[in-house]
């Protein structure tokens, strides 16, 4: 027999937590070629660690590291240390900001709309910053980089996160106001595109599910459930992008933005070190997200998957070197990514051990006990007076999923 633990790096969440690990619990042991293999998880604590101690954790879902820097380092030494797998890797997330991501995936071909990347507003907070800006610092004309962009266009930090200082600038009066509120913020300006979707593609491994996301609504209403939105060419892109970039960049539990015109996807931001997971935003959607995260957990753990740190980027520079189309080099970047996720390998031991966990999955969300975690949830998110309201609309997402999903 051999046991596993998972362990759940959390900050304030509970909801998909709570999710996460009854639906892990659903799972049971698994025989896998003569071997029991059992997995049970742990919420980890914050404390001082030696570092050469022992780490009982095989793998961890990190959501915190993005931001706390003390378990950031206790991941780095138990996964140089220790071999423990990591959901996702800080170190490619430290380096690999949004504005890296453009770089990247500018050098693959993809259409990243036109972007800029400026000073800083404001002086930073550093002794050097006055001699190194009066001998160094170029002036430059803002507006003048704003109109070869053309209006309107984005102004957002270079390294992303959660829409924090994010505008839209429609003239030059919103252009100086958004500069100077960016205060010690290091800014891209990016182009937009007439766009008739926008597509936001969360991945999970070889996972991938793409919904019809509405940056404009509340949070509770993000998220669209809206089946076949994209043109069949259009839905093929996004997902494959979504993949590409995970295997590129080595990160496994991420979300990318695109826009999307007929059959034409502009990525627009795909560096997010904690996506999105709640029960009050993905509602119709979180039934899958927390499925997918579970099987690919158990796949990287009962199949020894190692976690990696070398990118071996060069593999996907000589796609993008070569002569052939871009449909032929995103074809081949996805053979790339699949090869990365084991795609064909995962799927087949998904059938073979984890074909219940779709029925289990749908006899939780059904039942009293996941009643009892929306409405805890929804009474930790909302004010009284808007409860009961929040809870239907929820509840009635949730059981649209149950009718659509229920096992035949």
């Amino acid at each position: 027999m051999t046991d596993h633990l998972i362990g759940l790096l959390l900050g304030a969440e509970d909801d998909w937590p709570r999710a996460f690990e009854e639906i892990l619990r659903r799972v049971g042991p698994l025989e896998v070629d003569g071997t029991e293999h059992r997995i049970t998880t742990e919420r980890l604590t914050i404390e001082p660690f030696d570092l050469t101690d022992p780490v009982r954790t095989d793998l961890v879902i990190d959501r915190l590291a993005h931001w706390y820097y003390h378990p950031r380092e206790w991941l780095k030494k138990a996964a140089l240390v220790n071999g423990t797998y990591l959901l996702n890797s800080p170190f490619t997330f430290q380096s690999m900001e949004k504005h890296s991501a453009y770089c990247a995936m500018l050098r693959l071909g993809l259409k990243v709309p036109p972007t800029i990347l400026v000073p800083y507003k404001n002086p930073v907070d550093n002794v050097r910053w006055a001699y190194t800006s009066e001998r160094y610092n170029r002036p430059f004309d803002l507006d003048r980089l704003a109109d070869r962009l053309g209006y309107p266009l984005y102004m957002k930090p270079f390294d992303g996160g959660g829409w924090r200082g994010v505008s839209r600038v429609d003239d030059r009066r919103g252009l100086h106001r958004s500069y100077d509120e960016s205060g010690e913020m290091l800014m891209h300006l990016q182009a937009t595109v007439d766009y008739e979707h926008f597509a936001r593609a969360l991945s999970i491994g070889p996972e991938t599910m793409v919904m019809d996301f509405r940056p404009e609504q509340p949070m509770h209403n993000r998220y669209a459930v809206t089946h076949g939105f994209l043109s069949e060419s259009a839905g093929h892109q996004t997902a494959a992008i979504s993949r590409i970039v995970n295997a590129f960049f080595g990160w496994e539990f991420n979300s990318a933005e695109m826009l999307v015109t007929g059959d034409e996807v502009y990525p627009i931001d795909y560096a997010n070190a904690c996506p999105d997971v709640a029960v009050t935003s993905l509602h119709y959607y979180f039934p899958w997200a927390i499925t997918a995260l579970v099987r690919w957990s158990v796949f990287c753990l009962v199949t020894g998957r190692r976690g990696r740190i070398d990118l071996q980027t060069a593999r996907y520079f000589e796609v993008a070197d070569s002569d052939r189309s871009y449909d032929e080099k995103l074809a081949a970047y996805l053979e790339l990514a699949d090869a990365h996720f084991e795609a064909h390998r995962y799927r087949e031991f998904c059938d073979e051990h984890l074909a219940h966990l779709p029925e289990q999955v749908h006899d939780w969300v059904t039942s009293a006990d996941f009643d009892r975690l929306l409405r805890e949830t929804v009474a930790a998110t909302y004010p009284p007076h808007e409860q009961e309201q929040f809870l239907a609309h929820f509840r009635g997402l949730l059981g649209l999923w149950a009718d659509e999903h229920a096992p035949v």
